[in-house]
């Protein structure tokens, strides 16, 4: 498996991104906090699901349900889907994802 990576500043510029590619209508996304980075994995070559895409930044999140309003660049825990003019999130926090491993050794391991 191949891995591509797209690397932001901020948990918000990965939010922006991950909006801004989602298919129209999508409203809830999930997004991964692990080993010290907040990401999404998307796969480039859905048929084959050899190339991924690794879109992320360093941080943490804590797991459970993010509004994110793409006007503000702002983002807040919440306890359900509250507006329909705002994004989603959920953040998982896996104890193992053998997919991420690979993905960060790709990282840290030069590419």
């Amino acid at each position: 498996m191949k891995f591509e990576y797209e690397e932001f500043d901020s948990v918000e510029d990965v939010f922006l991104y991950l909006v801004s590619v989602a298919p129209y209508g999508k409203q809830v996304m999930p997004v991964s906090s692990y080993k010290g980075y907040v990401f999404a994995i998307i796969p480039l070559s859905p048929l084959s699901g050899d190339l991924m895409m690794m879109v992320y930044t360093k941080g943490k999140l804590e797991p459970g349900l993010v509004e994110f309003d793409v006007s503000t660049k702002k983002y807040r825990m919440v306890p359900a889907l509250e507006r329909s003019d705002r994004n989603y999130f959920i953040v998982l926090m896996p104890k193992v994802a053998t997919l991420a491993d690979e993905a960060i050794k790709g990282l840290s391991g030069g590419r």
